[in-house]
């Protein structure tokens, strides 16, 4: 798995930083997305999911990589 986020789209929520806060924080000075880790382990996955899922700005990106046994 591979995750991009685009903090121009992001409106500070905080969702992903709630649901996911080993891959996501957020910014001190305006809220908007911290992405802390791009490449997160499996145990992470279903949450950064979740967190695209959540994101009312849809400012996260979730790559999958289908057979390689890092998705």
């Amino acid at each position: 798995m591979k995750v991009e986020t685009d903090e121009n789209r992001c409106i500070a929520v905080g969702n992903c930083a709630a649901v996911a806060p080993a891959v996501f924080d957020q910014n001190d000075e305006d809220g908007t997305v911290l992405l802390l880790d791009a490449a997160p382990p499996e145990r992470e996955h279903a949450e950064v999911r979740a967190a695209a899922l959540r994101c009312p700005a849809s400012a996260i990106t979730v790559h999958e990589k289908a057979g390689s046994g890092d998705d």
